[in-house]
């Protein structure tokens, strides 16, 4: 087709749509007689009922992470991992300086030296005065007091144990090590930072295994079950299409701002990145959709256009309103056509209002 066709054709066509307010209901004006004819696939607008998803959001998290801390205060003295790293478990990740915890693990000993000598002293006195009172030497209270200072050393000298036990536990954690084979996500401190209770120091995630957590609107949460299987499609990865999930977790209490529920879908062995974004299908209502060809709808100029083929044969076009894709390449209809309405298919755009169709054998 020359400029001065395509310019006519794209002509007829705004007037078109002008004309008929986007719905097609009058006819444009008629294409010029030396047209020639398109030919195409003709489809009829059809019915159906089925099944529409209901789309909901989620993130990809892993099955387990740790943010990795010790009870040990002190400065950090070597770092031994970076991210993205992969670690196994017991390796150790990062050291902080001893001299503190391993004073505390002397004094606990110094202490514990003391209680076994007091003790070995009240073992001694108790036997003691136990030969005195079997030969009336020693009266009952004297064996009594010897039992009771017996006792409290022997408590002494457990109480001693205990310190040192806990003393040597929390020396050994100078040393951070990796609770699980993981791969580190981030180190969220550096040599020379301070070590405390309680603090992250190292971020780890679980090699195998990922999640999507789905957000689920409370008026939704009833189509979903435990063990049920889910669609996943995810924003980044569309080669990989839909993957098939199971929910493995319903979180009980809902978001008391968002009015909203956490759905957790195990994606069995799928490892993706986490963090990225996903989108899950929920089974939803029965409803009746109108639906083509993807093939039949065009894009122009910000416009859905759909050609269609009237009663004397001719091409009409008009503009619609699409919904979602199915998977078979049909798309939902929502206004712009009616129920039996013919539409032209495996045609490279939009056409002249009038022109004649023939249909492809």
């Amino acid at each position: 087709m020359n400029r001065i066709a395509y310019y006519l054709t794209a002509v007829s066509l705004f007037s078109a749509i002008v004309l008929t307010g986007g719905c097609g209901s009058e006819r444009a004006k008629e294409a010029p007689a030396h047209f020639a004819p398109v030919t195409a696939r003709i489809t009829k607008v059809v019915r159906i009922r089925e099944q529409k998803p209901i789309e909901v959001y989620g993130i990809v998290q892993p099955v387990r992470q740790s943010f990795v801390s010790s009870r040990v205060m002190g400065p950090v003295i070597a770092v031994h991992v970076h991210a993205g790293e992969v670690v196994k478990k017991g390796q150790p990740l990062l050291e902080i300086q001893p001299q503190t915890i391993e004073g505390q693990v002397a004094q606990a000993k110094g202490a514990l030296a003391q209680a076994e000598a007091a003790l070995a002293i009240s073992t001694k006195n108790f036997t003691r005065f136990s030969n005195l009172h079997k030969t009336g030497a020693a009266s009952d209270l004297e064996l009594d007091m010897a039992r009771m200072q017996y006792d409290q050393a022997k408590g002494a000298v457990e109480q001693a144990k205990g310190a040192v036990q806990a003393a040597s536990s929390v020396a050994r954690e100078a040393i951070v090590r990796a609770p699980f084979d993981a791969r580190v996500v981030e180190k969220l401190v550096n040599v020379g930072d301070l070590a405390a209770p309680g603090r992250p120091l190292v971020r780890v995630e679980s090699l195998a295994g990922r999640q999507v957590w789905l957000t689920v609107r409370e008026g939704d949460i009833h189509r979903v079950k435990p063990g049920q299987s889910i669609d996943v499609r995810f924003d980044s990865l569309p080669k990989l299409g839909a993957v098939t999930g199971t929910v493995s977790e319903i979180v009980p209490a809902a978001d008391p701002a968002t009015h909203t529920f956490t759905v957790k879908v195990a994606l069995g062995k799928l490892n993706v990145s986490s963090g990225i974004a996903a989108t899950g299908a929920l089974p939803g209502d029965v409803t009746a959709r109108l639906v083509i060809p993807a093939t039949a709808v065009h894009r122009f100029g910000g416009l859905e256009l759909v050609v269609v083929r009237d009663a004397e044969g001719k091409a009409r076009t008009r503009a619609v309103t699409t919904g979602s894709k199915l998977k078979d390449g049909r798309i939902e209809v929502l206004s712009g056509l009616n129920e039996g309405d013919e539409v032209l298919t495996d045609i490279p755009g939009p056409v002249a209002d009038g022109t004649p169709v023939e249909v492809a054998r």
